[in-house]
């Protein structure tokens, strides 16, 4: 990644390392490079989540967008896979979001799509920031009537829900469902959407202040969700984080139904439906081997990335694959969306729910979530990968690996972002990765600091 991208955009707290001023040149760089092939007065999609720094960083990038001559088309508050989608249906030449997915309100990000609802590639990402940077091209400046305009478009969340609805070809009459907003974008379209299709709704965290997004809700805290479905006898209930592009489950008594069990249902059904591309779901390293146990069953195949929801969508991309994910609830059905998408990851598994004519626990039977197990090695920044070659590391990895055998694994993985090492073990006993995973950890601190 550069010195502004990560793997999702750019990202920071708001006012801070975010500015004003970083937007205006996001804005600028990001339209020149995203439009300048074009010969038409260039369209950008502009919309963003609930937190309230949110208006702040869309005038300043909307100033930016219009400063270069193209034409900004806000769409307001709205699903991050909404942009995405917009961007194509209204013939756009790139979108923008406002926000920071499932993080806490001070921090905000800014992603740019392409003209076709990707997110950019890594070569797009540093051309901008060369331009932000180093000043690698001069940019335009157009005067009179040549300066870009701003258009609000008001229908953008109802085409999204049209959009959503069409996904589908069953109605949820006599369904009644949970919805966890996460006081985030999703907060208007996955109620509504729901609504129409016919469902009964009882919505939580569906009331965003500019302050409370993704607090103590949302799929990163679906402990409430899991109570309020059990108390009021629900079907299921769905959590959203706070740009909507992720999607967890809660089944009907109460028990999480993370991504990958998702992409087991809708996987296995898309199977069974001559739907599933090549038979093959997209997975990461982080994926459960309850996933990989099932799909061996049912004559799947699982391919494996590395973690990154861009990585899952880009591998599909390359194969030509319709489903894939993570097991944080990122789902992507590239049938439909070009990116995770929660409202339709969230449609999909209903819908499976009413042609099964089951209930969600009986369905999410398919597949056995093994223990899982992540402890943290603080380690140096400078021996960072020396696990790698250190004996006794490479002993215990092996001892393990062996205890294990076929029905658990050992993951190693540094931290992008920290000095961290994350030993992750997978198994049938909790008890007992609990102590081999810390032992592990403790022993790559020692060596590794």
């Amino acid at each position: 990644m550069g010195k502004l991208f990560g793997t999702d955009g750019v990202r920071g707290i708001a006012n801070s390392e975010l500015t004003g001023e970083l937007a205006y040149k996001l804005g600028q760089a990001g339209a020149y490079i995203l439009t300048k092939e074009k010969k038409h007065r260039a369209k950008i999609v502009v919309g963003r989540d609930t937190r309230i720094s949110g208006q702040m960083l869309e005038s300043a990038l909307v100033a930016g967008i219009c400063s270069v001559g193209a034409e900004a088309i806000l769409v307001d508050i709205i699903p991050t896979p909404a942009v995405a989608h917009l961007t194509r249906k209204y013939k756009a030449d790139a979108g923008v979001v406002i926000s920071a997915s499932h993080n806490p309100v001070e921090f905000n990000g800014i992603k740019f799509f392409n003209d076709k609802g990707l997110k950019l590639r890594d070569e797009l990402e540093l051309e901008i920031e060369a331009i932000i940077l180093d000043n690698s091209e001069e940019l335009p400046v157009p005067t009179g009537e040549d300066v870009g305009t701003i258009e609000a478009h008001t229908t953008g969340p109802d085409d999204y829900i049209e959009f959503a609805k069409s996904t589908i070809n069953v109605t949820l009459e006599g369904m009644k469902i949970g919805v966890d907003c996460a006081n985030g974008a999703s907060y208007y379209t996955s109620v509504e959407t729901l609504k129409q299709l016919g469902a009964e709704v009882y919505p939580i965290f569906n009331k965003p202040n500019g302050k409370n997004i993704n607090k103590d809700c949302g799929s990163t805290h679906v402990n409430h969700l899991m109570e309020y479905v059990k108390e009021n006898n629900l079907d299921l209930g769905i959590a959203f984080d706070g740009d909507a592009d992720r999607c967890l489950a809660v089944d009907e008594k109460g028990n999480l139904i993370d991504g990958d069990v998702i992409m087991a249902i809708c996987g296995d059904h898309m199977k069974q439906n001559n739907m599933l591309k090549q038979d093959t779901i997209v997975g990461t390293v982080m994926s459960n081997l309850g996933l990989k146990l099932m799909a061996r069953d049912k004559n799947i195949n699982i391919e494996i990335t590395q973690v990154g929801d861009r990585y899952v969508l880009e591998h599909m991309l390359d194969k030509g694959y319709n489903l894939g994910g993570e097991q944080s609830g990122h789902v992507i059905f590239l049938d439909y969306n070009t990116t995770g998408d929660g409202l339709v990851t969230a449609l999909q598994l209903i819908q499976v729910i009413k042609e099964q004519n089951k209930p969600l626990s009986e369905i999410a039977k398919i597949m056995e979530v093994l223990p899982q197990v992540l402890v943290n090695a603080k380690v140096s920044n400078e021996n960072m990968y020396k696990y790698e070659t250190d004996k006794e590391i490479i002993e215990e990895i092996d001892k393990i690996t062996h205890k294990l055998k076929d029905e658990g694994r050992v993951l190693i993985r540094p931290s992008g972002t920290e000095p961290l090492v994350r030993v992750m073990l997978e198994g049938k006993n909790q008890d007992e990765l609990n102590v081999d995973a810390t032992h592990l950890a403790q022993l790559i601190e020692k060596s590794c600091k």
